[in-house]
């Protein structure tokens, strides 16, 4: 009889390996980020956890064994949604992983843009003294929060020992801790002319593509900030050039961009009011420890008992 296959595509050491290893002992366990490692399991896999793009190919044909894959990032809009569902194949995403780092990265942004430390960094590079007309403050300021999940409530309670007043766009409009007032999409726009600061938590899906633009940045007050590290596409990346350009906000802290790498013509690179960093929010020392022992095993222990996955189940209906 065949051993039941389960990869890992990435390396998460010898301790995480044997965790696993105690759970599924008489499974085939592969674990390696190298594409030549897991490849020649891929077709015979019944678990894959980190979806790498060559596995849809060696791995979502007509003899596939795959029932349950574990995404290593919280956004999924990259994988093939459709073929793994009509495949009858079960996902769950890393949500949650990044609560802590990315909400720190957002606090980050806005600190670094209300206290011109971007602009203080460059003049320390040219031994440049100057003041920058630097006058703003965090404190008692209104954020509102375009996608109250984990990174979002995460963000609302770190606001909140700014003394901030916080708003918060979710799509059930549900009550949330730390947050003053919640709404729901379809309100966004009464929410945005209140805001001093809009950071977008969002996932990518239809309802959420290109949901900033022109109208939307109009709405929003002269001297507010935008932070983006929900997905690039939920921007309309030449329209909010045009809006930095013109001082229809303030400025902006951007995490993600419809193209990545950003490309190197961007007029976003040059801008003084603009605060760039590559896709690195998420980045945390703790990351292969919260995906394996908050996600994946407590997911598998149910999965080798028959039981629904209660962790981060993904909705293929919703896209997240």
């Amino acid at each position: 009889m065949n051993k039941r296959i389960l990869i890992v595509t990435q390396d998460i050491g010898d301790e995480y390996t044997q965790k696993i290893k105690e759970l599924v002992p008489d499974w085939e366990l592969i674990v390696g980020k190298e594409k030549d490692i897991w490849a020649p399991y891929a077709n015979k896999a019944e678990i894959i956890a980190g979806w790498k793009k060559d596995l849809e190919e060696l791995s979502l044909d007509g003899r596939s064994e795959l029932r349950w894959v574990q995404a290593w990032s919280a956004g999924v809009n990259t994988m093939p949604l459709d073929k793994l569902n009509s495949h009858g194949i079960v996902l769950t995403s890393a949500n949650g992983v990044h609560a802590y780092p990315i909400s720190e990265t957002i606090i980050g942004l806005m600190l670094a843009l209300t206290r011109k430390i971007h602009t203080y960094v460059k003049n320390q590079q040219e031994r440049k003294w100057h003041h920058a007309h630097m006058n703003l403050e965090m404190h008692g300021k209104t954020i509102g929060i375009i996608g109250v999940g984990e990174i979002g409530s995460e963000t609302a309670k770190l606001a909140k020992a700014f003394g901030m007043r916080v708003l918060g766009v979710r799509h059930s409009g549900k009550a949330e801790e730390n947050v003053d007032r919640m709404y729901t999409p379809d309100e966004l726009h009464q929410v945005l002319p209140e805001c001093d600061y809009v950071v977008i938590t969002l996932p990518l899906t239809p309802e959420t593509f290109q949901m900033f633009g022109e109208k939307e940045f109009k709405l929003m007050k002269k001297s507010s900030f935008l932070i983006n590290i929900g997905r690039g596409e939920i921007i309309k990346e030449e329209e909010l050039v045009v809006a930095l350009q013109t001082g229809e906000i303030k400025g902006a802290g951007l995490d993600v961009f419809s193209k990545e790498p950003l490309e190197v013509e961007s007029p976003l690179w040059d801008m003084d009011n603009v605060i760039i960093t590559p896709h690195t929010s998420g980045s945390t020392e703790y990351y292969t420890k919260r995906v394996i022992e908050n996600i994946f095993l407590p997911n598998l222990v149910h999965y080798l008992d028959g039981k629904q996955l209660p962790t981060n189940l993904v909705d293929y209906t919703k896209g997240y």
